[in-house]
């Protein structure tokens, strides 16, 4: 069996999703999502899955972040070894609106930080220590150009796929030559991977762990 391991850019696939809410409004139930088990159904038969790792950053409004905090705390209690959080960072950035007859205040933009570098620093890693047969991206995000080139120059023998987050799609990653796939055509299968609405979770024999679906996903 082949090993295969899932790099999930959560900023990507957070924006690709919303952006498919505003022109589909019934893909809001998809926020509350199994990402093992959706991405899991991309499996060939030969393969089998090492760990989905997701790559996000804390949100600085309270109520979102709150609901980030369940859904990531309830795919782990769920998924235990086979779903991995590696957390970056926001970065406060002062910007001039530079717009034509544009009012040239000041505002304050939220950068993500650190979560680019980081899915491609534990790609490389993962396929110099052999953990994987196969690297599946979850991002549209043309900044993995270089990393996705280099593992084919210097990993041949490791197999690469893309998976392009709802409404978000480069031409640049799909000319590499690596074969990719637009989720949004693939709706039956997040509707497998959908959450109950209340998850309870056994914690080997401690207090059982409940998760609650967020009214705003409703």
């Amino acid at each position: 069996m082949k090993k295969v391991i899932f790099y999930v850019d959560g900023f990507n696939f957070y924006y690709g999703l919303k952006e498919m809410i505003e022109h589909s409004p019934n893909w809001r139930k998809f926020y509350w999502i199994d990402f093992v088990k959706l991405f899991k159904s991309f499996l060939k038969e030969d393969e089998e899955l090492v760990v989905v790792n997701y790559f996000t950053s804390r949100p600085k409004n309270a109520h979102k972040q709150k609901r980030q905090e369940v859904l990531m705390q309830c795919n782990k209690a769920l998924n235990y070894n086979t779903f991995s959080l590696i957390y970056g960072n926001y970065q406060e950035k002062t910007m001039t609106c530079k717009a034509k007859d544009g009012c040239n205040k000041k505002f304050i933009h939220l950068e993500e930080k650190q979560t680019d570098v980081n899915i491609a620093i534990q790609i490389v890693e993962d396929c110099y220590k052999s953990k994987c047969d196969k690297v599946v991206l979850v991002s549209g995000d043309s900044d993995f150009i270089p990393p996705l080139k280099l593992i084919k120059n210097i990993f041949p023998k490791i197999d690469q796929m893309v998976l392009f987050p709802p409404h978000k799609y480069s031409s640049s990653i799909g000319n590499l030559g690596i074969p990719t796939i637009g989720l949004e055509s693939y709706k039956p299968r997040f509707n497998k991977a959908i959450l109950d609405e209340i998850v309870q979770i056994e914690n080997l024999g401690k207090a059982t762990k409940t998760f609650i679906k967020p009214d705003y996903w409703k």
